[in-house]
């Protein structure tokens, strides 16, 4: 591998970082947050929904934006918009302004995360599986360090505000990074040309619409259980600390997976097998968890086939098309209607729990989301992608 894509990988890892610290390190602080604020649940729960749903909402720009000044510097300046909306929490002091810091750092983040695989199929085209782990491990470690150490951070500073806007630390050191190792090595007459000049989102592709009522089924429990799962530990009746170190779990067993799942798909190339493998793993924490049966290892089952869902449901819609353009685009659309499906998650659990005061029916409904998932799975990977060449082909089993 050249000089050259090596340190792209590096701006690539370090980009990716800073996909979900904005997110979850909401979680394990907010019944601090809610209790400075003065937060509803229902409310409380836009702090997680409104950056996916700007990710379900502002993929389609990212495409015109890039298509206008390329994909690369797209994908520097969402870096700093990032940096921006979190920087911004040190001096929240109203539920208004930290809602607004959520809407801004989910701008960027609706930027980067459809562009990036598209980044990834036009400069690693063949090591695209490799490339989305790497994506995916990075993306996971921003989420288990933003949450695993935002309490922490929270009590040596003495202030949630300052526990917040810190991580944009890393947003900030990714954009320096993507400058150096990215941009100056872009050719001049590149860099105004993206790669999805020509590409549209396939919005009257039945394989696509399967592909994204799969991600938005699978980002429905993905952020429920980010926004809530503490909340849900706690409610069961365990501690505190023990309810926020699942979170933790949940997400440091993701990393495992993503480094692994490369491997496995080598051996065994088919996406359904792996699709269902996760989707069930997912169910069994899911029903341990209505039983209140050891909620870690409840939580461990969940991780592990959130893990591999999300991995797997970012490579598909590069598996389904032949070049960068289209795969931007296919990855936009997932993305676009996907995450303002998964949007609605956090707001449905946090609205039961504001009526009942109790998550019990929360749970059955993700069991159930969990039980259509799988059966919208089956269908997407039904229908044979186009065959791809220079890449390692994982349709050798798909259906």
């Amino acid at each position: 591998m050249k000089k050259k894509q090596i340190l792209m990988i590096i701006a690539l890892f370090i980009a990716s970082l800073n996909l979900r610290p904005a997110i979850n390190s909401i979680a394990p602080m907010l019944e601090t947050i809610r209790d400075s604020l003065g937060m509803s649940a229902s409310i409380a729960s836009l702090l997680t929904s409104i950056p996916v749903l700007c990710m379900g909402l502002f993929a389609p720009v990212a495409i015109k934006f890039s298509g206008k000044w390329g994909i690369e510097r797209v994908l520097g300046w969402s870096l700093f918009i990032i940096g921006v909306g979190t920087i911004l929490r040190f001096f929240t002091d109203s539920v208004s302004f930290l809602l607004i810091t959520a809407f801004i750092a989910g701008i960027g983040i609706a930027f980067v995360g459809p562009l990036l695989p598209g980044f990834i199929k036009r400069h690693f085209p063949q090591h695209v599986p490799s490339m989305i782990s790497v994506y995916t491990v990075a993306l996971t470690l921003g989420a288990a360090l933003s949450s695993s150490l935002i309490v922490p951070m929270q009590n040596s500073m003495n202030s949630w505000q300052n526990a917040l806007g810190v991580w944009a630390v890393i947003a900030f050191v990714a954009v320096l990074f993507w400058w150096l190792f990215v941009m100056r090595h872009m050719k001049p007459q590149n860099q105004p040309t993206s790669i999805i000049t020509k590409a549209k989102m396939p919005w009257t592709n039945k394989k696509a619409w399967l592909l994204t009522m799969t991600f938005g089924l699978m980002a429905m429990l993905f952020y429920s259980i980010t926004a809530w799962l503490p909340q849900i530990i706690h409610g069961l009746g365990y501690s505190k600390s023990y309810a926020a170190s699942a979170l933790t779990i949940f997400v440091i067993v993701q990393i495992p997976v993503s480094l692994v799942l490369p491997i496995l798909l080598r051996k065994l190339p088919s996406r359904r097998l792996w699709l269902m493998i996760s989707a069930v793993l997912q169910l069994v924490g899911l029903l341990m968890l209505a039983f209140s049966i050891v909620p870690w290892v409840a939580t461990v089952f969940i991780g592990v086939g959130a893990g591999g869902l999300f991995s797997l449901n970012l490579l598909l819609p590069l598996d389904a098309t032949n070049n960068p353009q289209e795969a931007a685009a296919w990855s936009a659309m997932t993305q676009s209607a996907g995450y303002v499906i998964g949007a609605t998650g956090p707001l449905i659990l946090g609205w039961i729990h504001d009526a009942t005061n109790s998550f019990s029916t929360s749970i059955v409904g993700l069991i159930v989301i969990n039980i259509m998932m799988m059966v919208v799975q089956i269908a997407a990977t039904s229908l044979k992608r186009k065959q791809q060449s220079g890449e390692i082909n994982p349709n050798h089993g798909i259906s």
